[in-house]
């Protein structure tokens, strides 16, 4: 049983740490694309689906990044078994 709770306390853990990864990837994500200028691409840049394109634009951003840390993070992990 210890060893059950062990691997369901660690799997618990990888997933919050992934959450935070994901969370702060689209955070930054969005802080970066408020340098970019989207008025040079779009009729209404202050518009309510601007808004959300934005924020659509930085979860997939964000998400790719949080996906890059975690897969680059597993491979490091693989990696051990090496040495």
């Amino acid at each position: 049983m210890e060893v059950m709770e062990s691997v369901q306390n660690s799997l618990a853990l990888s997933g919050l740490a992934y959450i935070t990864v994901v969370l702060i990837s689209i955070f930054v994500s969005w802080w970066s694309l408020q340098q970019f200028r989207f008025d040079l691409f779009l009729k209404q840049p202050k518009s309510a689906p601007a808004k959300v394109l934005q924020i659509l634009l930085s979860v997939v951003l964000g998400h790719g990044v949080a996906r890059f840390i975690i897969d680059y993070f597993n491979w490091s992990q693989l990696l051990r078994g090496m040495f």
